[in-house]
This record gives structure tokens, C-alpha cells and sequence, in this order.
């Protein structure tokens, strides 16, 4: 199989996908070379299939199967210079090596037989690997679920500290959000059907007309070609199938995308100093920063966010693709394919890749979530004792500004840097003692009575995660 350049790449634009960003088994699904050796295993099932039909001899056939790997690319788009067509120029390259079953090559077909039915391919292979990646992903949740699922943290509501929750259930949020997104994947995957062999515009005049005066109908020629791609056709189609299918798959990609951003935006702003309770693993020879030589970036994590933010806008084109593919179809979301779903499947391969470094050697600083925790989790048990002292004959409105007063006064001391009073405060308080004791008071601001039921949430999503094995 011959496949070189002749440009010199290092003096050509390439694009950041090429080697950057992606894995090499997903560039392979979206290079040059497996688009056309898509196309050839396509030309070889429709003339398998003319074959069973007489219209393609054992010979020509097996031709056509001695030379389908045979490529080179160079001379397509060398020929494809000339004529313009990329589907014409790799039939004539085909059929320059096949020279006894390249008379063949494309009977009765119409380009969008080939193309469409090559990109669905594509498509599905391409969704394997995310789905697989996904997969492994929710798998290392798991385990750093289980791991942290009983380290009482404090949560945050508008970036403020609000009541205390634990590490592993808020790993178990992001994991959840995947579970969601893997269902949609294999739905959405489910749904993916070629356009089958309908010529044209749809109709398969031209395969009937191929087909006249022998025993093959075009939809039973359809059918064992589908058989033999393993794909299955749609119904009806245009000269293309529904764009809409498209607008599905960056749909599931960018829901995929909108969850690993959510996992690395909350891992940005708890790397930052200020919170400091997570970091993304940080090698040892790394470099965070070309001025400042202490910088510890969670370039990893800011990374996902920046491909996801691409991805994320991707889904509209394809809808207008769909929206603008006027009657039996026109050219205009040709160009654009080319571009977006190469690389909505290369971001989402990346961000999967980085999503699993990160949590793979995600460090948690246990005595930073503590310390915060420290600080903030007794503002949290402000409502508790609001029930407790009411519950025992306090006017709710006056205790309730007692207690804000309490905070407010607590909270000016945190803001200057000093350890929370809070507890002694209210403990303190004789007003509060009236309706409850100081024992009660501790009790209540034990912050492991604060986090209701979150381990019997984490194990449902754990189960959940288990039976993907």
C-alpha cells in the first residue's frame, strides 16, 4: 500500500489534530487513507453483490478483491486535480490498477452511495472508541468513589461555602452526568442507519434499471450489501441520508463534552490557592510557568475546558446542515463536514484521554478540605439549631436574627484570616441555652450529621457504574 507526501510538512499548515490533540486509532478512523479503502470495501460489496446478479464476472470481482488494498493516494489527488471530483478520481485510480474488474467500479451508484454510507461507518467506528473511553473513565470514577466517599467536605453554592457534603459524592455527580451521557451515545448509535444503494435522489431508478432482466430487486441488492458493511440503511433518503443524523451524534459528543468541562472547570477553581483542595497530578520535571518558576497550572484540566467550548459549538452546524439541505440535497454541507465531525470525534478523544490522567492521579489535600471545612461547615448548622431552638419554643423570626447577627460576627473574623468562632459563639450564647444546651449545640454542629444521605446515593451510582463490566 503506498501512502507518502510529497509536501514538506514542517512548511505547510497542519492542523492541531493531526498529532496534538486525539488518539492515532481515531486519526487512522478520519485519515485519507482509511476514507478511501472505506470507499473501496464499498465499491467490492455493491459488485459482490452485481456479481450474485451476473452483472459483475467471478473475474472482474476478483480483481476488483486482488487490488481493493492497493491504494495510492497521491495519484487520486493528482487526478482529482483534473477532474475536480474526489469520488470520479478514486474510481479511475481504482480501475488503473484493477484493469480487469475497473469497468465495473461504481455501476449504477451515484457518489453519495459511496460517501454516506463510508462516513456512517466512520462514524460508528469512531463512536467505539468514545464509548470504550467513556467506559474506562466511569470505571476510575468508581474507584475514587469509593475512595472518597466518606471524606466530609465543605460545598459551595455561588462560589460561596454552603453546607458540607463529601469528595466521593461529588465525584459521583460528575459520574452520574457520564452515565447519562453513555446512554444517549449507544441510543443515538442505535439510530445510525447509511443510505443504503438509492442513486440519485433516492428512489434507486438507476440500480433498477442496472437490475432489469435479472432476479435481483435493488432492495434486495441493497440489503446484502448493508449485510456485508454491517450497517443498516434508511428507508428513505435523498441523494444523501438525513442530515439529521449528524446533528445527533455532535449532539451526544458535545453532551459528552459538557460533562468532562464540568468535572475540570470545578477541578480549576479547586486547584486555585484560595480553595486548594483538589489538584490534576503534576510531574515532577514539569513546567508550569516560563516567568514564574513555582506556578503549579492545571493546564490538563483547562485543556478539556478549552476542546470542550469548540465542541460545544459544533452541534448548530450540523443542524442547519440538515435545516439547508434543500429538496434532494445540495453541496453546501459538504465543506463543513469535512471539518466538523473529524474533529468533534478528535476533541471528544482528547478530552477523554485527559479527563482519565487527570482523575486517574487526581491528588486530593485532605487536610486543606479539612481546614476549610473547619472554617466554614459551622455557618452550615445554623438551620439545625434555627429547628432545634423552635422546636423547643423559640420565636423562628427572633432566633433567625440571633443566629444571622452570630454569623455575620463569625464571619468578619474568617474574612481577617482568623480561626471561625462560631462554635464558641453559640455555644456562648444564653438566649440560644434558653431552648438548648451546649451539649446539644456540638452535636448539632458535628458535620457528619450534615450530609444526609450520601452514601446510600453514592452506592446506587456505583451499582450503576458496575454494570457496565
Amino acid at each position: 500500500m503506498k501512502y507518502t507526501f510529497d509536501m514538506n510538512t514542517t512548511n505547510s499548515y497542519t492542523s492541531p489534530f493531526s498529532s496534538r490533540y486525539g488518539s492515532p486509532e481515531m486519526r487512522t478512523i478520519f485519515s485519507e487513507e482509511y476514507r478511501f479503502l472505506l470507499w473501496r470495501t464499498i465499491w467490492v460489496a455493491l459488485a459482490s453483490a452485481q456479481n450474485k446478479a451476473g452483472l459483475v464476472s467471478s473475474d472482474e470481482l476478483h480483481d476488483l478483491k486482488k487490488h481493493q488494498k492497493d491504494i495510492d493516494v497521491n495519484r487520486i489527488n493528482e487526478i482529482e486535480k483534473k477532474t475536480k471530483h474526489d469520488v470520479v478520481a478514486a474510481i479511475r485510480e481504482y480501475a488503473e490498477k484493477a484493469t480487469i474488474g475497473g469497468g465495473k467500479i461504481h455501476l449504477g451508484a451515484t457518489s453519495m452511495d459511496i460517501v454516506d454510507n463510508a462516513d456512517i461507518l466512520k462514524m460508528s467506528a469512531a463512536i467505539d472508541i468514545v464509548e470504550k473511553k467513556v467506559r474506562g473513565l466511569l470505571k476510575i470514577f468508581a474507584q475514587q468513589i469509593r475512595k472518597y466517599k466518606k471524606v466530609t467536605c465543605i460545598g459551595y453554592t455561588h462560589l460561596q461555602p454552603a453546607e458540607p457534603t463529601s469528595v466521593g459524592y461529588r465525584l459521583a455527580f460528575y459520574a452520574q452526568d457520564l452515565l447519562t451521557d453513555l446512554e444517549n451515545l449507544q441510543f443515538v448509535k442505535k439510530q445510525l442507519k447509511g443510505k443504503g444503494f438509492k442513486g440519485a435522489v433516492g428512489t434507486a431508478a438507476s440500480y433498477a434499471s442496472v437490475l432489469k432482466g435479472t432476479k435481483m430487486t435493488p432492495a434486495e441488492m441493497e440489503a446484502l450489501i448493508m449485510k456485508s458493511l454491517g450497517i443498516e440503511a434508511a428507508t428513505i433518503t435523498t441523494q444523501v441520508y438525513s442530515r439529521k443524523s449528524d446533528y445527533l451524534v455532535l449532539s451526544a459528543l458535545s453532551s459528552i463534552a459538557s460533562s468532562l468541562s464540568k468535572f475540570a472547570s470545578d477541578l480549576r477553581i479547586l486547584q486555585s490557592p484560595n480553595f486548594g483542595e483538589w489538584s490534576e497530578p503534576f510531574g515532577s520535571s514539569q513546567v508550569g510557568s516560563s516567568a514564574m518558576p513555582f506556578k503549579k497550572n492545571p493546564i490538563t484540566a483547562e485543556n478539556i475546558c478549552s476542546l470542550g467550548r469548540y465542541i460545544e459549538t459544533l452541534p448548530p452546524i450540523a443542524l442547519q446542515n440538515a435545516s439547508h439541505s434543500y429538496l434532494e440535497r445540495t453541496l453546501d454541507d459538504s465543506a463543513n463536514r469535512r471539518i466538523i465531525i473529524p474533529e468533534a470525534f478528535l476533541a471528544i478523544d482528547q478530552m477523554l484521554i485527559s479527563a482519565t490522567k487527570i482523575l486517574d492521579g487526581l491528588v486530593i489535600h485532605i487536610k486543606k478540605v479539612q481546614n476549610n471545612l473547619n472554617q466554614y461547615a459551622p455557618f452550615a448548622a445554623t438551620e439545625s439549631i434555627l429547628i432545634a431552638t423552635v422546636k423547643n419554643g423559640a420565636d423562628r423570626q427572633k432566633m433567625h436574627e440571633l443566629l444571622r447577627e452570630i454569623a455575620m460576627e463569625a464571619w468578619q473574623v474568617v474574612q481577617d484570616g482568623r480561626v471561625n468562632p462560631m462554635k464558641d459563639l453559640l455555644i456562648q450564647n444564653k438566649s440560644i441555652q434558653k431552648y438548648i444546651s451546649p451539649e446539644e449545640i456540638i452535636s448539632l454542629l458535628d458535620v457528619n450529621n450534615h450530609i444526609g444521605d450520601v452514601l446510600q446515593r453514592i452506592k446506587i451510582i456505583q451499582k450503576s457504574i458496575e454494570k457496565l463490566a
